[in-house]
This record gives structure tokens, C-alpha cells and sequence, in this order.
């Protein structure tokens, strides 16, 4: 879809703050009758039915763990909190969400409830899927540069052989794109993928897989040896890759948090917090950081463990960029950019009892449902770069872990 259409899809800004803001209940008390209380709150506003999340029914029939682990012992169990309302306005997720978070570390579901709170009190947060695409990236090594010319000659010749084999293994796949990197006698082959709504690695591997044999028994120009990933793909690794193309899918979102709200909300100024985010800009080039991002590895494992995401994932998905800046109106403008969300709604542990009912919760079901996700993803994102640099920028941040992190 060319992405004027995309942004089309936006739901238009309502034009004023959301006057009133439904509150979690007893958010700072971690008494078993608070805990009751916020989870009938969950209930009575998404009308999801969560048993195994709210601890009612117990996983008796082990065996649905086929696929997902071996040698199973037993279960670590991590605490899951929620925070919302989440108000959202993009090309699949649209409305208000609350997000669950598994995590252990004190102060961070606080730290992100009030930048959706923040955002919310002013329109809510523009999050668009803008392209999605899972590769595989087979290496072929050869004697010579000239083999490997005639190889990758003969190669490119074969796209509509990789499409009827590809279309012979998976139901849900499809070759978006196949590029060649030749480096002196070996080439890597780079697959892109659609994958539906799966986050879509098995998938790749799959099919790549498929197509290397075929490959091998067809091509005219034999390999020294081939291997199913060359490294290059950037599987569950931080790579500059991730901003040359997508891996996964490609988030951006955007938020403008009036002064009044950064103020009584925030406890700072729009001021403060563009500096601070300057020189912390400046800092992060300074260390070699791939993208400049506050911390998205928290929210992103947080969310990835409370709806069965591969978690391993965000070792990439944490490459990002966050922006802050005071805009023309004098207000603050916020921006963050996910491009390797690999992150899927079907498959992995998204089915198990209380991952699916996370999902369940977000309405992350059916259709649609994986971009849907990924931008649920970014908005939470989003939230939670604020409200870190609000806190570092008043100087309330070790307050909020002191009071938060600490038995």
C-alpha cells in the first residue's frame, strides 16, 4: 500500500484532550483486594474473560507445551501488571487499550501507565505499521568470482521456481523480494517474506530451506558447501541492517504532549526534556549506539513475555530512534521509529493460556491482527521514552525507582 494511503487510514485527531481519564484503580498498593480490584476494572472494560491470567483455572494437561519447550520442569512465573488506558489512533489499532507488562523490575509499569496517561490527556498516540518483511539469508561459497557470476546469473533466472516452491510450503508465505551480496567466491542470497499474521521465522526458515535444495539439485554451477543463514539476515541481533530495510515490521509513532500536561503530569517542561534528550542524542553516538532510543528493551520484553512473543527477538527489535523537540506551538513533540519488530499474533507461544489471553485483552485476534500488535507496540514504546526523559529531566528519576524498586 503506498504509504499516503497508509497514513489515510489514521483516525483523525479528535482536537482535544481526553477530559476523563479512566484510572487504574489502588495503583500504588500491592495488596491481594487492590490487585482484585484492578483485574474486575479489566474485566468490566474490555469484557475479556482471563482465568488463567487472574489465576482462577491451572494448566492440568501439560502437552500443549509440544512446540514450545523440551524437558519441561515446570514454570517460572512473572508478575504481570497493566497500564492503559492506552489511546491509540492508527491504521489498525484505534481506540483505547490497556497493555499488559510482565516484568520484575519495580517502577516500570508506573513509569510507562503515566506516559499513556501524558499522551492520552492530549489526543493519544499516532502509531502507524508503515511495511513489514521476515528474511532468511543463505550463503553459497565457491571456487572463484566466476563461479559465482554464473551462479548468481543462472539464480536470478529462477523467481518464479522460488515462488511455486515457496507456495508448496506454507500456506501464509510469500516472496516479497530476493536480492543477491556477493563478497570475493561466496554470495549471500537474501529472501523477504509476508508471513501473515505469524512473526514468521519457522516460516522463512522453511522455505528458504526448500528452495536451497532445489537450488542445489538444479543449479549448473555446484557450491563448495551452502549454509540455511548466513548471519546476515539479523535474527535476534542489533544490525544497521534494521535501517536500510525492515525486519520484521516497521513502527513509527507520534505524540504532542501540551505544556500544561507535560507540567502537571510530567512535573517538568517541554524545555527541559528536549535538552536533556539533545545531549543524551549526543551521548548515545558517542558510545556507538546502533539507533538512539532511551529504553526500548524494556517495554519490548515486558509486552513480548505477556503475549507470548519470541523474546531472544528483542536483541533486535530494541534497535529504534527516539525524537523530542519543542515544536512551533511551544508544546513537545515526540516520535519514535521501531524498524525490526518481529512480532506476530499466530504460532510461537501466542496461543498458550495466558499469552493468548493478553492478546485477547489488546483484541489482537483474527485478521489485521499482527499489525494491529506492532502498533499497540509502538505506542507503548512511545510512552515509555517520555516518561523516562520526563523523569531524568526533573531530576525524579532514582526518586521513582527508591520508591518503586526497592523492598
Amino acid at each position: 500500500m503506498p504509504f499516503e494511503e497508509v497514513l489515510d487510514q489514521v483516525v483523525q485527531d479528535p482536537n482535544h484532550a481526553h477530559d476523563e481519564y479512566l484510572k487504574i484503580p489502588e495503583s500504588i498498593s500491592w495488596s491481594t483486594s487492590s490487585m482484585k480490584k484492578r483485574q474486575a476494572f479489566i474485566k468490566e472494560q474490555t469484557f475479556v474473560e482471563t482465568p488463567y491470567l487472574y489465576g482462577e483455572q491451572h494448566i492440568e494437561d501439560t502437552s500443549i507445551f509440544k512446540g514450545n519447550i523440551e524437558q519441561q520442569i515446570g514454570f517460572t512465573q512473572v508478575p504481570t501488571g497493566i497500564i492503559g488506558p492506552l489511546v491509540i489512533r492508527g491504521t489498525a489499532a484505534q481506540g483505547s487499550f490497556f497493555v499488559p507488562l510482565a516484568t520484575t523490575e519495580g517502577a516500570l509499569v508506573a513509569s510507562y501507565n503515566r506516559g499513556a496517561k501524558a499522551t492520552a490527556l492530549c489526543g493519544g498516540i499516532v502509531s502507524v505499521c508503515l511495511t513489514e518483511g521476515i528474511q532468511r539469508a543463505p550463503l553459497f561459497k565457491f571456487k572463484s568470482l566466476q563461479e559465482v557470476g554464473k551462479f548468481m546469473q543462472w539464480t536470478l533466472l529462477q523467481s518464479a521456481e522460488f515462488h511455486r516452491i515457496i507456495s508448496n510450503h506454507s500456506r501464509h508465505a510469500k516472496l516479497e523480494d530476493f536480492k543477491l551480496n556477493m563478497e570475493g567466491n561466496q554470495v549471500v542470497l537474501i529472501f523477504e517474506y509476508q508471513t501473515g499474521e505469524a512473526a514468521g521465522q519457522n516460516m522463512a526458515t522453511i522455505c528458504t530451506d526448500a528452495i536451497c535444495n532445489y537450488i542445489i539439485e538444479h543449479t549448473p554451477i555446484q557450491p563448495q558447501h551452502w549454509f540455511i543463514e548466513s548471519n546476515y539476515a539479523g535474527d535476534k541481533k542489533a544490525t544497521a541492517v534494521s535501517f536500510t530495510s525492515v525486519r520484521g515490521k516497521k513502527v513509527t509513532a507520534e505524540a504532542i504532549i501540551s505544556r500544561q500536561v507535560v507540567k502537571e503530569i510530567l512535573g517538568t517542561t517541554p524545555e527541559k526534556i528536549a535538552s536533556y534528550w539533545q545531549a543524551s542524542s549526543v551521548a548515545a553516538v558517542q558510545s556507538g549506539s546502533i539507533g538512539i532510543q532511551g529504553h526500548f528493551a524494556n517495554g519490548l520484553t515486558a509486552l513480548f513475555l505477556a503475549t507470548g512473543q519470541d523474546v531472544a527477538c528483542v536483541a533486535e527489535a530494541y534497535v529504534g530512534i527516539t525524537r523530542m523537540e519543542v515544536n512551533h506551538d511551544q508544546q513537545l513533540y515526540v516520535s519514535v521509529t521501531l524498524p525490526s519488530l518481529v512480532v506476530g499474533t499466530i504460532g510461537g507461544g501466542t496461543q498458550l493460556p495466558t499469552q493468548k489471553e493478553c492478546l485477547q485483552l489488546l483484541g489482537c485476534e483474527g485478521e489485521g491482527s499482527a499489525r494491529k500488535f506492532a502498533e499497540i507496540c509502538g505506542a507503548t514504546i512511545l510512552a515509555g521514552e517520555l516518561s523516562i526523559a520526563a523523569a531524568i529531566a526533573c531530576g525524579n528519576f532514582s526518586k521513582a525507582h527508591k520508591l518503586f524498586g526497592r523492598k
